[in-house]
């Protein structure tokens, strides 16, 4: 009773979609804003580094012309006005008085200058700080063009369009080696991904073929009324095996092709389509006595409605088929919530713990059995359609339900 451990070494799943926004893009510390930066620290540094220089030039050449170049040795009847220097302009100074204060007179205009040269050169060097601030600005974003082409072309193929191509033009320098390596990488990719295509629809047609012949055989075979009883079982049990076989055969089939994105969307109502599936079910559900029930409003998004089916058609044969023997339910929900469409099928069932939540969209596993022996399905369900959803654009959750299930999850971009 317990799960098959997954493979040594396997590598973690990927967690970034490329197509989710960033918020507050101007809040992150992209190259471009950290070469800004970068640009505009080093000038306002120089600039600073400039300034320093300049006033201490300036206050070593106004000190070593301090003392004045004539002294007045007389000033009988010299009269002195002065705006600047009122101490001059008093009456009554003794000579010695009235040169001391032109001297200290002249050494405030010096210090006046000084301070003006200062303020007047912060000042300028501000405007030139946002300036050059801005001119780096500009020059970074010019410089880092070609890595937005890049950023936009690898978008493009993380949405399956490996068609797409960089193809920079310019100097050969470091970023057209990056672009035309990037673009050698994804002639690889399509030509393997075309080479694997090609490779699932032809080996889904050899392997159709002979398996609706064996059905067509053993369907002949049981059709007779005078086989013996025990040919009769044996045929029933190869009819099961052969029928398992196409179930395997159908679901690689899906769950290859739905890894990519879809191409051609319509307009398709999430909630008829769970209705559908639920018709599907709904015969097997009262054979197995589950009550399905649940409020399903409106909720239309474009995508492929067939794919979109066989998700719901998935989840809720999975909440139908693991439940409780006696009074179990299936709850199946649609809604619109926050700009998406959202799939909610919630089931009683057995107890899941935690931890193994994530082994369950796994290929050929299901909870607490082995690999191969069961006759519930082939252990593709939740791997096809969680394969579904990230073609869309989507995503499945799962969580265990207090008392035992599961609630499973679906959100699609409307």
């Amino acid at each position: 009773m317990a799960t098959t451990p997954a493979p040594p070494g396997a590598p973690p799943k990927p967690t970034w979609d490329p197509r989710s926004a960033t918020p507050m893009p101007w809040l992150r510390p992209t190259i471009r804003i950290r070469l800004t930066l970068l640009y505009g620290g080093m000038f306002l540094i120089a600039g600073i580094l400039l300034l320093s220089i300049i006033y201490l030039l300036a206050a070593e050449a106004v000190r070593t012309g301090n003392q004045p170049l004539y002294k007045i040795v007389d000033y009988q009847d010299l009269k002195v006005a002065s705006n600047d220097c009122p101490g001059v302009a008093s009456g009554g100074l003794s000579l010695s008085e009235f040169n001391a204060a032109i001297s200290d007179c002249m050494d405030h205009q010096r210090q006046v200058a000084l301070d003006r040269l200062l303020s007047r050169s912060l000042l300028a060097l501000l405007g030139l700080a946002v300036i050059a601030f801005a001119f780096g600005y500009a020059m970074a974003g010019r410089v880092l063009s070609p890595l937005g082409r890049i950023t936009r072309t690898a978008r493009a193929v993380a949405g399956s369009d490996l068609s797409r191509r960089i193809e920079l033009d310019g100097p050969d320098d470091e970023l057209k080696e990056l672009a035309d390596t990037f673009d050698d990488m994804l002639e690889r990719l399509q030509r393997a991904f075309t080479a694997q295509q090609r490779f699932v629809g032809n080996a889904s047609h050899e392997l159709r073929t002979p398996l609706a012949i064996n059905r067509t055989l053993l369907e002949v075979h049981l059709s007779d009324p005078g086989a013996p009883v025990e040919l009769q079982q044996l045929g029933k049990t190869m009819l099961a095996t052969n029928e398992r076989s196409e179930q395997l055969v159908e679901g690689l089939l899906l769950l290859a092709r739905s890894d990519n994105q879809i191409v051609e969307r319509k307009p398709v109502d999430l909630a008829e389509v769970a209705g559908q599936a639920i018709d599907q079910v709904h015969a097997e559900a009262d054979a197995k006595g589950v009550e399905i029930r649940g409020v399903r409003e409106p909720a239309v998004l474009q995508g492929n409605g067939v794919l979109l089916e066989r998700i719901a058609l998935n989840l809720v044969q999975n909440a139908v088929r693991y439940n409780v023997a006696e009074q179990g339910w299936a709850e199946v929900t649609t809604s619109v919530e926050n700009g998406q469409a959202v799939l909610v099928v919630t089931n009683t069932g057995p107890v899941v713990p935690a931890y193994e939540i994530d082994n369950l969209f796994e290929p050929f596993r299901r909870l607490r059995t082995e690999r191969t022996g069961s006759d519930r399905g082939v252990g593709l369900g939740l791997s096809i359609a969680r394969s579904v959803a990230r073609a869309h654009g989507g995503h499945i959750y799962a969580q265990p339900r207090e008392g035992g299930g599961l609630v499973m999850r679906v959100t699609l971009p409307v």
